[in-house]
């Protein structure tokens, strides 16, 4: 899978890994690697889906209908997905549980599945900027696990490509199911709002930190 790299200034403490948009590719969401995490604390990384299709660029999935993923092309792309994600991991040294999983629109929705799917380790977030939590024919999530898990969410109220519904629906879900969520709302359409991105490298940093107490003794090798 095309991938691009961020090394960490020193040892790294965890991992933070963005995932694009509809018809991006790596090289879209990399810039906020710098902007997220600052000092450089975390390996970065970036993904492109491995999809062409119409009109361009990089997909994570055919899109037949909002919030409902095309089964074929997503169950084809995922686990090319997390198998990326899990060897990138195992040859940085860094635990899943201290990696946060974020993205973008189709990213969001990859990013949800990455770290909320059945039978996947925790993370230690989840990033998730105007998107929704997928509803896919075949594939089980396990809310169970996000227990206590930091959830970030931002949806622009304007958005003309996925509702800003659906932003509010993954916050109720993941807030009934135990997660800590921050969510923001902004006047905007399908983008990233900059507020909430000058907001977001204090959160990133807790959510490591927190994982980092939780689990002491799964330390980086």
């Amino acid at each position: 899978m095309q991938s691009l790299y961020r090394p960490a200034a020193s040892d790294p403490e965890g991992a933070l890994v963005l995932l694009h948009g509809r018809g991006a590719d790596e090289r879209d969401l990399f810039p906020l690697l710098d902007m997220l995490d600052p000092e450089r604390r975390l390996v970065g990384a970036t993904a492109r889906g491995p999809l062409s299709l119409p009109p361009g660029g990089a997909h994570w999935y055919a899109v037949r209908r909002v919030g409902y993923p095309d089964p074929e092309t997503f169950h084809s792309t995922y686990p090319q997905l997390a198998g990326w994600l899990d060897g990138m991991l195992a040859e940085h040294g860094i635990p899943p549980e201290r990696t946060v999983l974020g993205g973008f629109s189709q990213g969001s929705v990859m990013a949800y599945a990455l770290g909320l799917g059945a039978r996947r380790p925790r993370p230690a977030g989840i990033l998730a900027l105007s998107g929704f939590i997928p509803e896919v024919e075949g594939f089980q999530f396990d809310f169970g696990n996000a227990e206590g898990l930091p959830v970030a969410i931002g949806h622009g109220t304007h958005d003309p490509v996925i509702s800003v519904e659906f932003g509010r629906d993954a916050r109720d879900r993941l807030t009934e199911a135990g997660a800590v969520v921050t969510y923001r709302e902004s006047p905007m359409p399908h983008t990233i709002d900059p507020a909430f991105m000058r907001e977001l490298p204090g959160w990133l940093g807790d959510a490591i930190a927190s994982a980092a107490a939780e689990r002491p003794a799964q330390s980086v090798e």
